[in-house]
């Protein structure tokens, strides 16, 4: 679950010059870093050309392309950006990391003081930073990893209670009152594979090929799209293999049409509800991806910051890759930063087409 934030690519700006590399010391560019190194004769210190310290004046600074340039001129590396380790952000994605391991791997999720000292921040710190990370505070993250556990131990056939202590809840009332949204029906029918859920669902064909749409009573949970029919239904049936799944009667075909409809014109929206199932990161991914007009894009670097996770735009690629809706949650408007389409559950044409008829429109 852990996404790693990068690091800017340096690849764009030509750091090879001194002009260009004091030019980057004085604004601290960060994309810079490892690129080249500076050294301050006055102190007797090298830096990254991020470095946070007090500015040297320019007689006094040289430029090395290693540290072991630097080190061999006789300068040490600087104590407050350490330039001769990792570089901060990897290091706390690398304490991260060994945080949500420990949350993995303990029978009960840790303390946030236990968590923070064994990552060696401040309580406060911890928190700041393990949220940038990975888009969840640790306790959003403890509880998605436990629901995962307890969708794990259903699906191999583990009795409702044994899932749910194995996957460290302390509680079983406390289980049962998140288990509607988290599993989407109860326990005992999510371990049948869907038994005694009503699955309605049908299969119809549009101008971008075969289109199945389901739907349970409290909304539409499924859009798909494809080029045979028979292999979308058995997608659906993989993932409730004993539900009671329905082939739509008259009713539910208007539903079909309605779906069919926004494919050919996705400007026109889809005003039903929705049964949105997934982590409390993805919905959240989801609901801002629905407020992108159509005939409009957004990349997943300004998606994650419309959700307040500037630094999880990996996360949010992978919530888009994880919806079920097609085109009801248009992760198609979502494309890279330089401008090419990137990936899409259902085909990169399929993607295309969607986004020319919404300029188009």
């Amino acid at each position: 679950m852990l996404t790693m934030a990068t690091r800017p690519s340096s690849r764009a700006v030509d750091f090879s010059g001194a002009a260009a590399r004091w030019t980057a010391v004085t604004n601290r560019d960060r994309r810079a870093d490892g690129v080249f190194y500076y050294s301050v004769a006055t102190t007797g210190v090298y830096c990254r050309p991020s470095c946070a310290a007090r500015p040297a004046r320019r007689e006094n600074v040289a430029f090395h392309n290693s540290r072991a340039e630097a080190e061999r001129a006789g300068f040490r590396p600087c104590k407050r950006c350490r330039p001769n380790e990792a570089p901060l952000q990897e290091r706390r994605a690398a304490a991260i990391a060994t945080a949500c391991g420990a949350i993995e791997t303990a029978e009960e999720p840790p303390s946030l003081d236990a968590l923070a000292a064994n990552a060696g921040m401040s309580r406060f710190h911890f928190h700041r930073v393990f949220k940038s990370v990975t888009g969840l505070t640790p306790k959003d993250y403890a509880a998605a990893h436990r629901a995962n556990r307890v969708r794990d131990g259903l699906t191999k056939g583990e009795t409702v209670t044994a899932a749910i202590y194995d996957a460290g809840f302390n509680s079983s009332g406390r289980f049962y009152a998140e288990s509607a949204r988290l599993l989407g029906m109860t326990p005992s029918a999510f371990r049948a594979g869907g038994d005694g859920a009503a699955v309605r669902f049908a299969v119809g064909e549009c101008s971008l090929g075969a289109i199945l749409v389901a739907a349970t009573e409290k909304g539409v949970c499924a859009i798909m799209l494809g080029d045979e029919p028979d292999r979308l239904a058995r997608a659906l049936q993989d993932r409730f293999p004993t539900a009671s799944l329905i082939g739509g009667d008259e009713e539910f075909e208007r539903l079909v049409a309605t779906a069919v409809g926004l494919v050919e014109s996705p400007a026109l929206g889809l005003d039903l509800p929705l049964d949105l199932r997934g982590t409390a990161f993805q919905e959240r991914v989801w609901r801002a991806l629905r407020d992108i007009p159509a005939g409009a894009t957004a990349t997943y670097t300004d998606l994650a910051q419309r959700i307040g996770k500037p630094k999880a735009a990996r996360a949010v690629a992978q919530a888009c890759a994880a919806n079920k809706i097609a085109v009801a949650i248009p992760c198609h408007r979502v494309v890279r930063r330089d401008g090419g389409l990137g990936g899409y559950r259902w085909g990169v044409e399929r993607k295309r087409a969607l986004l020319q008829r919404e300029a188009r429109s």
